[in-house]
């Protein structure tokens, strides 16, 4: 098995590849910034010692006269006294030749050795004669290192014939071009040492402050690794990083809540079945042990028998919030009228309504309201809110019924009388396993996912719940479906409804006794469990 080596620093990493960069931008700068200036130094010289050269051709020029023996001869003493001083001026050497290259008169401007022994090679002389010559040569063993030399013909003045008489060379040193390139390039690398260093100092801030965050970032993710989601990471700027911070910690927080609501999870979990299986084991060991006496065992059978139930419907709510996360829960939507939904809802109640004589209001007021949605499901989050509103009544109390029809919706409220809700409690009820009683002495069989489940129902129906409460007054939830879902160009099927049954239900409720529940398989034992609804015909739970 490889070991893994140390993990590399994205901090070094991109410092070294800025740096490098930058030192490849120096090198290439300083290389272009000599050949600059080293043409540059050759145009300029190049320059200067043409005029120099044309100065003294023209000099000797004028001062040529014919000689005796038919020749031309030049005005030496003239150019002894002014070459010198010229010479000295522009730091250039000058010599003036014969035809042969042989040296008449010679100037130097700057501390060296001219061979005047030597001859001006022909190859030289010839293209000095032609017109011009420039380049870099030892010019024939004159110089002992190499010159740059201009070279241009001299011809005689009219008066002599003009003809050509000689040459004119105008050289300097190639080692004054070095120490020029020596000069240059020490101010290049002190600038570019200073410039180094300063952008050394910055990129290093400039990553530093870059990597941190997400340093940060890795030792919070460790931390979530272990357990600990309390780290964030602060937001300092507003660039990627910054917005990378920011989803950072919402996924922080996201990962706390679930956390949180895993935990409390297991908790009410371990709880709820704790309890029932407690109750369950006690009575049938008092049983097979002969503690409960034989005509007492039927009694406490059933007690075993409401906890199995109780069990069951833990399970079945269980089953709901799985679907529901997993993205399984379907709709089948059918044309079905809510106010009947209500009104057999409200059936299931009646011995518990009578028992704690609850006046049921505004059932007299309801009608027939047809909207689209699934039944089974809306079943469920009709039978949830009644159960509710029949478990959290102050006896003698009133629970009220609302069904309203509008332009694109259908409303139905349910009120009832009693303690209320904090309202700061109010926007948390429809959490996971919130419950506003802690104690659990009202609200034993539940575990705080039945309004969850009727808000999701709700919600995928393309409507919406919301929950008002007065504290000492009263609790009421409203919830609206739209009253036609899309459904491109299919028609719905339609439920049967009917009008024997439905109103014999409300007078039912009027006289406040002899009241039949409608279909039989509509009644369930009393749950605030949303999945305590009568399940769809073919035997599954209420989410499909």
């Amino acid at each position: 098995m490889s070991k893994q080596g140390k993990p590399k620093s994205l901090f070094k990493k991109y410092l070294r590849m800025t740096l490098l960069t930058i030192l490849v931008s120096f090198t290439i700068l300083g290389l272009v910034m000599l050949l600059f200036f080293n043409s540059n130094w050759k145009h300029e010289k190049r320059a200067a010692l043409t005029k120099n050269a044309t100065s003294v051709a023209d000099m000797v020029t004028h001062g040529t006269a014919p000689d005796s023996s038919g020749g031309t001869k030049i005005d030496r003493e003239a150019l002894d006294q002014f070459l010198p001083a010229l010479c000295r001026i522009n730091s250039s050497d000058i010599l003036i030749t014969d035809n042969k290259g042989n040296i008449m008169v010679s100037g130097q401007g700057v501390d060296g050795t001219i061979n005047v022994s030597r001859q001006v090679p022909k190859d030289i002389m010839k293209r000095a004669l032609a017109g011009s010559y420039d380049d870099e040569t030892l010019l024939g063993g004159i110089y002992a290192m190499p010159y740059y030399v201009i070279g241009m013909p001299v011809k005689a003045n009219a008066s002599s014939g003009g003809q050509t008489i000689g040459a004119v060379f105008a050289s300097v040193a190639v080692h004054s071009l070095t120490e020029y390139r020596k000069d240059i390039f020490r101010m290049f690398l002190f600038a570019a040492c200073a410039a180094f260093a300063v952008g050394f100092c910055m990129v290093w801030v400039f990553s530093y402050n870059m990597v941190r965050p997400l340093r940060m970032m890795a030792d919070a993710a460790r931390s979530f690794g272990e357990g600990n989601f309390s780290k964030r990471v602060p937001v300092t700027s507003r660039d990627e990083i910054g917005e990378l911070a920011v989803a950072f910690n919402h996924m922080a927080e996201s990962l706390a809540t679930s956390e949180y609501t895993r935990r409390n999870f297991i908790a009410n979990v371990s709880h709820e079945l704790k309890t029932p299986m407690t109750t369950i084991a006690g009575f049938i060991d008092g049983i097979l042990d002969g503690t409960i006496p034989p005509e007492k065992q039927k009694h406490y059978l059933r007690i075993v028998s409401q906890e199995v139930k109780r069990l069951s419907r833990l399970v079945h709510t269980m089953l709901d919030l799985s679907h529901i996360d997993n993205g399984e829960l379907k709709l089948h939507p059918a044309r079905f009228d809510i106010t009947n939904t209500v009104l057999t809802t409200m059936l299931n109640f009646e011995k518990q309504i009578e028992s704690k004589r609850i006046e049921v209001q505004g059932l007299d007021e309801t009608h027939p309201a047809f909207v689209d949605g699934d039944p089974d499901l809306l079943h469920q989050v009709i039978y949830n809110l009644v159960e509710n509103a029949v478990k959290f009544t102050n006896p003698g109390g009133y629970i009220r019924v609302n069904v309203r029809e509008e332009s694109a919706r259908t409303t139905v409220t349910i009120r009832n009388s009693g303690e209320g809700i904090a309202s700061e409690e109010l926007g948390q009820i429809f959490g996971r396993f919130y419950k506003t009683d802690k104690s659990r002495s009202k609200d034993r069989a539940g575990m705080g996912l039945g309004l969850y489940i009727v808000r999701t129902i709700v919600q995928q129906h393309g409507g919406e719940i919301t929950a008002r409460s007065e504290l000492g007054k009263y609790s009421e939830f409203s919830f609206w479906l739209p009253r036609e879902i899309p459904q491109q160009g299919e028609k719905l099927p339609t439920t049967t409804v009917c009008a024997q049954v439905v109103e014999p239900s409300r007078q039912a409720y009027q006289k406040g006794k002899n009241a039949k529940p409608a279909p039989e398989n509509m009644k369930k034992e009393n749950s605030d469990s949303a999945s305590d609804a009568p399940k769809e015909k073919d035997g599954k739970d209420g989410t499909k």
